[in-house]
């Protein structure tokens, strides 16, 4: 009698454990059928503090690495968005450090890297464009940077067929400043490089701009915002100095973050001035080993150029800088 009492306690745990096993595989394969049909998305969302910062060394990214700030790879909440801002010149001009200024933000998710789509990759199409995007959470933005968008001619009107509500960021520079980093820039990746005034004058013997070098070209900001207010109306964009963006980076950060509609979060008590380089540096973040600042490339020493190059270059830029002062409702005090 006690025997076959211990067989039947035996075979009913037998039962209950096969049981378990069955209720614990409907689960999982409940699961994998909710994640399976993109529901995933839609279960609750956890929020991710944005302490910890991609370490780029604010330099210019491979197109395909693309980080999304501090949430993690394998996160699966929230979802991929297009932008709602874009950040599209110029070049040379405090893009880079703008953008990593912008992702101290908790409301702000910004992929890291220039994604290049509107220019060089739009026959990808827009669900490849989308998905290089970081997942965000409602409330927050969506962002990229790529600053050859503003010189190139079908660029607006991709983004408008996109979204024509979407918001777009210039950070401008002194041309002739710019020219010359651009020319830098290039120098230090091809040391045989022509000189810059070999380069930014038709020949030797003429005092004539050549416009069809690239470091000169881009410089012509009212030529290149003519093409964009076809498609644009004023209200949609911000010009940021990138003078100002150096001297006063909490300055121009609250006006970047009004023109987004963002809470102002990032202000003075987030940088500090590095008198080596020459430039802000963001101070060291909670969970961060050291303070973020600008990469090495940042800030090298710019060749001599002749004074009356310079000032031909200046004398050239004038009446397009006017212009734009005019475009842009801000004079930004390159004369």
């Amino acid at each position: 009698m006690g025997c076959s009492g211990c067989r039947g306690r035996f075979n009913s745990g037998k039962v209950l454990s096969k049981a378990s096993v069955f209720f614990t595989m409907l689960l999982i394969f409940t699961y994998f059928f909710y994640c399976l049909s993109g529901l995933c998305d839609s279960a609750p969302r956890t929020l991710y503090r944005q302490d910890n910062f991609i370490d780029d060394g604010f330099e210019d990214e491979s197109p395909h690495s693309l980080p999304s700030n501090s949430i993690p790879v394998s996160n699966t909440f929230g979802a991929k968005r297009f932008p709602q801002a874009l950040i599209i010149g110029v070049k040379k001009g405090g893009t880079r450090a703008l953008l990593e200024f912008l992702r101290i933000h908790p409301d702000v998710r910004a992929v890291g890297s220039e994604p290049h789509f509107f220019d060089r990759f739009y026959d990808k199409g827009l669900d490849w464009y989308r998905n290089l995007m970081p997942r965000t959470l409602d409330g927050q933005i969506t962002m990229e940077k790529t600053p050859s968008y503003f010189v190139t001619k079908e660029a607006p009107a991709r983004i408008c067929a996109m979204n024509c509500q979407t918001k777009l960021i210039v950070v401008v520079r002194d041309p002739v400043t710019r020219a010359i980093s651009d020319y830098t820039q290039t120098l230090s990746k091809n040391p045989g490089l022509p000189s810059f005034q070999g380069l930014a004058l038709r020949n030797s013997s003429s005092s004539e701009i050549d416009t069809t070098w690239s470091a000169v070209r881009i410089g012509l900001y009212a030529k290149h915002m003519d093409n964009w207010l076809q498609h644009f109306p004023h209200h949609h964009f911000l010009f940021v100095s990138g003078e100002r963006l150096v001297s006063d980076p909490a300055g121009e950060m609250g006006r970047v973050q009004d023109f987004l509609g963002l809470k102002r979060v990032v202000s003075d008590k987030h940088f500090y001035f590095n008198e080596t380089k020459g430039f802000p540096c963001l101070k060291k973040p909670e969970g961060s080993s050291r303070p973020r600042c600008l990469g090495k490339s940042k800030g090298r020493p710019h060749p001599e150029i002749p004074t009356e190059v310079l000032q031909r270059l200046r004398d050239f830029y004038r009446p397009y800088n006017q212009l734009f002062y005019q475009m842009s409702g801000q004079d930004f005090g390159w004369d």
